[in-house]
């Protein structure tokens, strides 16, 4: 009777080899679907070369002014002494900090990007 039980454990065996080829052809498609892709990244990295020489002879995005304006904001906000425009209430949130701080270098007429919210 053991012998009877081990056969059946081989054949169940070969089934799972059979899954093991269904995988082998999944795979198969699959590679074809990566070639295509390949040449669409190659495609990509040849656009990006052209634009990272654009940024190179921008320059500086913010001023040095702009970076002074930030860094008194974020100093009142670390005193507890910046409030927030209409309602006053006291500004607790590093990126609100550097908002605010931003905002009045752009009133100032410092070079700042514009702002990606208006």
């Amino acid at each position: 009777m053991a012998t009877k039980k081990a056969s059946k454990k081989k054949s169940s065996g070969r089934k799972s080899s059979t899954k093991k080829s269904s995988s082998k052809k999944r795979t198969g498609r699959s590679t074809t679907a990566s070639k295509k892709s390949s040449s669409k990244k190659a495609s990509s990295k040849k656009s990006s070369s052209k634009k990272s020489s654009s940024k190179k002879s921008s320059g500086r995005k913010y001023s040095k002014g702009a970076g002074k304006q930030v860094k008194r904001e974020m100093h009142e906000m670390h005193q507890g002494k910046l409030k927030s425009g209409r309602s006053g209430k006291k500004v607790t949130s590093r990126k609100q900090a550097i908002a605010i701080g931003l905002s009045e270098a752009r009133k100032k007429g410092e070079k700042v990007p514009p702002n990606p919210n208006k």
